[in-house]
């Protein structure tokens, strides 16, 4: 007989069980004083439950999840059913009367959440790649909620109390270094979570992390449907002069003689570097930049709001604000080190942003405003290399150029990626069975979503459907996906790539090796751990190789003739590769100033923010940021910062570079870009290693010491520093 009852999880199971017993040194905090963390009656039925694939078993190949069978109702009582047995297994750990041990606590909590993450691995990809109302109001209801699940777990004193015997004993456990790395991480997530705070300190912030999961929820929601709003219909095609004709072909993907240009970053970049219309690229500049940052879908008053938030949450942590929590486990370490690493870059960026805009005035004959400057500066590198960026497209054609990335990799690391039918989320979805050539062994699932459409959020990105894990007895091996919003070419038309989409190729496509050659055996520190500062540098230092000649002799090939890209053309992209890098990293260095500075206020300070532009522009002044250098992120629009895990981090592509540019140097160094000692170390210490070790600690391993910045200023073309005296 089916049970028909309502499914019922008390707050007994995660508050988590003042009553609950527990031996030895787990019991020495009295369960009266914990926080009470208020977690509301879940009821679902068998019925509710019946034929949802989140609760079967998935026998396709590679256990990739039944898109097809996925519908939108199936995720709300997945995700409940999920929570009331991450409840029970919670709950099994607080009332286990056992001495706290490594298996019975530790690697519980490891264990612990399995068919929760399942259907949130589909849930949090979808949203990304395939939203709709019904999801988008689904994150709003659960992701709070999750939040308050997590809450009663960190806060609970029995669990923490079991957790903190653990480690205290740690010397005494006779552990390999990955479960010893385990104890450590788990011990200290608690830690930097609340766990040891005062009850009611606990209670605020857990109100805190409530209020932020829907603020941040809504940031997101807000600017893609700001971006998705945006078009700039063009019915004159005496207008679109300069673009290409693939790009034309591709705003005008129906035929119907309307081109349509949106908001997606490689529309945005191209338009403005190609189109002649100034009016036109005013309007899309201006479209850019003013996203979300009135009416309807303001994000201003949001960011304030979750800034306001974090700030409180740090004081109440013991922290000077939101930046010096963050930064205490990075490789900056603190906000300090960050901003005097970044005004080392700024001042050479600054001084060769102002030759750059006298260069294009000259051409231009007037002042130039924000929107001139991507048209301009092609302009004058035209001029200087006899270089136009429109010359390449031809040649980087998208299937070419994505088997040219995994060339790279099976020689640097002794691959193989095959393609391979397995359905994914969308039609346009590739998937390819990644293996070990020494072993035969598979090592994952690898697939590409490289196109942009109306339910799809803009960027790009890696994610994952499934993470490495190699416990109970079971190998698992990953499901990876690397996204990006190309514009999807007109029917019967080739894929074709600016050399800027390229390099996004190759950087998402080093994100995603970081997570397919895990062989870190638990999913909490296993492929792409670490802090923004450091897992950008197996994305970037993949983008070295994009552009070296040996490597474009392989994939860049005319898309009509199958000619190899010629040496005289590749000798002009890369003489021309420091062109305009004052303007880069004046942008960039701006958007990271703006999040710094929004990190650094303590609650105080945040408390009197009352305009969001008003406030960044102070900072832009503050750094002496020109004002038709706009920068690469304004606040209402940073999904990075007040939608994403890079708060307080968004410097770190910056920092990341640091590492990227020495460790190709290395390479370089060496005479052959595949030298395979090298490519080993670069292998087992970065790529596969995971968390294993502190990130400073595994770059070492690699490279043998620490990185200068000497190396990054060369590939900027900035003047490297004299070497110290003495």
């Amino acid at each position: 007989m089916k049970m028909s009852e309502a499914l019922k999880g008390g707050a007994a199971a995660l508050v988590l069980v003042a009553t609950a017993a527990c031996g030895g040194a787990a019991a020495d905090k009295p369960a009266a004083a914990a926080v009470q963390i208020e977690l509301p009656e879940i009821t679902v039925t068998d019925a509710e439950l019946e034929g949802n694939p989140f609760r079967a078993e998935w026998t396709g190949p590679y256990g990739v999840p039944p898109f097809a069978d996925i519908k939108n109702e199936h995720f709300r009582p997945a995700i409940l059913k999920g929570i009331l047995e991450s409840r029970a297994e919670i709950g099994a750990i607080a009332g286990n009367t056992e001495e706290p041990t490594f298996e019975n606590t530790i690697l519980a909590l490891e264990r612990s959440n399995a068919s929760l993450n399942k259907v949130m691995g589909v849930f949090g990809n979808l949203s990304s790649t395939d939203t709709n109302e019904i999801i988008q109001a689904l994150e709003a209801e659960i992701y709070p909620m999750l939040t308050r699940e997590s809450d009663a777990v960190t806060f609970n004193p029995v669990i923490f109390a079991r957790v903190k015997a653990v480690y205290d004993a740690r010397d005494r456990l006779g552990l390999d270094e990955q479960d010893a790395r385990l104890l450590e991480l788990t011990h200290r997530n608690f830690v930097r979570a609340g766990a040891a705070l005062a009850p009611d300190v606990q209670a605020e912030v857990a109100k805190i992390n409530e209020e932020l999961s829907g603020l941040t929820t809504q940031y997101g929601q807000n600017l893609l449907a700001e971006t998705k709003a945006f078009k700039l219909e063009v019915s004159d095609p005496a207008r679109l002069g300069g673009l290409s004709d693939d790009f034309r072909n591709a705003l005008d993907a129906d035929g119907n003689k309307t081109w349509v240009i949106g908001l997606d970053r490689s529309v945005y970049e191209g338009f403005m570097t190609s189109a002649e219309d100034r009016e036109l690229r005013k309007q899309l500049f201006d479209g850019y930049r003013l996203r979300a940052d009135s009416g309807e879908f303001d994000n201003g008053a949001l960011a304030i709001k979750i800034a306001q938030l974090r700030a409180k949450r740090a004081e109440l942590m013991g922290y000077k604000s939101h930046a010096h929590y963050v930064l205490e486990n990075r490789m900056a370490k603190t906000p300090e080190a960050a901003l005097d690493f970044l005004a080392q870059v700024l001042e050479p960026g600054l001084a060769r942003a102002a030759e750059e805009k006298a260069d294009m005035e000259k051409l231009a004959g007037f002042p130039i405003e924000g929107h001139d400057w991507w048209h301009y500066s092609e302009k004058v590198r035209a001029e200087k290399y006899a270089f136009d960026e429109n010359q390449l497209r031809p040649y980087f054609e998208l299937g070419r150029t994505r088997d040219g990335a995994f060339e790279v990799a099976e020689r640097l690391f002794n691959i193989t990626l095959e393609r391979v039918d397995v359905a994914g989320w969308h039609p346009s979805v590739e998937a390819y069975d990644v293996k070990d050539n020494a072993t035969g062994e598979h090592l994952g699932l690898f697939m590409i979503d490289m196109f942009s459409r109306e339910s799809k959020r803009g960027g790009a990105w890696m994610s994952g459907y499934r993470e490495s894990s190699a416990m109970n007895g079971k190998v698992i091996r990953p499901v990876i996906t690397n996204n990006m919003n190309m514009v999807a070419p007109a029917s019967g038309q080739p894929a074709l790539m600016s050399f800027t989409e390229v390099e996004t190729l190759f950087h998402e496509f080093g994100h995603g090796l970081h997570g397919l050659l895990t062989t870190i055996r638990y999913p909490s520190f296993s492929g792409t751990f670490g802090g923004p500062d450091y897992v950008e540098f197996p994305a970037q230092v993949l983008e070295h190789w994009a552009s070296e000649p040996q490597v474009l002799a392989e994939y860049a090939r005319h898309n009509v003739t199958g000619e190899v890209i010629p040496q005289a053309l590749i000798d002009k992209m890369n003489n021309a590769a420091t062109f305009n890098q004052g303007f880069k990293t004046t942008e960039y260095i701006a958007a990271s100033l703006i999040d710094l500075h929004w990190h650094m206020l303590t609650s105080q300070e945040a408390a009197k923010i009352t305009d969001a532009r008003a406030f960044e522009l102070d900072v832009l002044k503050k750094y002496k940021i020109p004002e038709v250098i706009e920068p690469r992120y304004r606040t209402t629009y940073f999904s990075h910062i007040f939608d994403g895990g890079y708060s307080a981090g968004y410097y770190a592509y910056l920092w990341a570079e640091i590492l990227d540019a020495d460790g190709f140097d290395a390479f370089k160094q060496s005479g052959d870009i595949y030298n395979p000692e090298l490519a080993a170390k670069l292998k087992k210490w970065v790529y596969e290693s995971g968390g294993l070790r502190e990130t400073d600690e595994l770059y070492r391993n690699f490279r043998g010491s620490d990185p200068g910045i000497e190396p990054l200023l060369r590939n900027r073309g900035f003047a490297t520093p004299p070497p110290a005296e003495g």
